[in-house]
């Protein structure tokens, strides 16, 4: 399983609990919010805004909660977040970027170098691994909606640059500023998507063996947890085999 998504790291392994649904929804209404702030708060209008919608839809995100979020961008005296990304190595030697939501950058700093520290990884500078991603877009399907065959003729036919179709679902992987364009163009065809965001592509991956992997999941969670970081991407790939024995 390849290391990149959120969602697809945290919920595989554990399964929607309360807790972590709670969570989930937490972090999408701050980017809806911050993505409405940004600009205009009108979906069709906003291209951020709306693949933060699409996002938070994928998730089953009440629509009453969605709307809150949107409102909350025009409300005097809200948070005011502002987009932090931090690097680092975890165990093994496995490139990490984790990308944060802040109201306060000190507390959110201590508690992403605390994870780090705590879990056989180090906190670097940024740039230091980064070089090592490419900034893509990411349009994620359930295997349901059709065969290899038929999602990669809808991908190239909608514009994008690669397909990666696996008894898991498909994942579509776009130029950053042609996403909007590409995922509007596939929900005409195949239905919305389960997941649509910019994402941080690895250059090349690192295996990892079950030990590795178990520290790593556990640097993983405990950056997740924090309700300040949105998503954590890596350059790691684990095993099928692993993946089972890990749970």
């Amino acid at each position: 399983m390849a290391g990149h998504s959120k969602f697809k790291n945290i919920m595989h392994r554990k399964g929607a609990q309360d807790k972590k649904r709670a969570a989930m929804f937490s972090k999408l209404s701050r980017e809806i919010t911050v993505a409405a702030k940004m600009g205009l708060p009108d979906p069709d209008m906003n291209p951020r805004l709306r693949l933060a919608v699409n996002a938070a839809k994928a998730q089953s995100m009440p629509k009453d909660n969605i709307q809150r979020a949107i409102d909350k961008a025009s409300q005097a005296g809200g948070e005011d977040y502002v987009e932090v990304r931090y690097e680092g190595y975890g165990p093994g030697g496995v490139a990490l970027i984790v990308e944060a939501l802040t109201d306060n950058r000190n507390r959110t700093a201590t508690n992403v170098r605390t994870a780090f520290s705590k879990n056989g990884g180090n906190l670097g500078s940024e740039g230091s691994v980064s070089h090592g991603f490419e900034r893509r877009g990411l349009i994620e399907y359930k295997p349901e909606v059709g065969d290899e065959e038929k999602v990669l003729e809808a991908a190239i036919e909608a514009g994008a640059d690669d397909v990666e179709s696996s008894e898991d679902g498909h994942t579509i992987w776009t130029a950053a500023e042609a996403l909007h364009g590409v995922a509007n163009a596939l929900e005409k065809v195949l239905g919305p998507a389960d997941n649509v965001k910019l994402a941080w592509k690895p250059t090349l991956s690192v295996t990892v063996n079950e030990e590795t992997a178990t520290t790593l999941m556990k640097l993983i969670d405990a950056l997740e947890d924090d309700d300040d970081v949105q998503t954590v991407w890596g350059n790691y790939e684990i095993p099928d085999e692993v993946m089972e024995k890990l749970g």
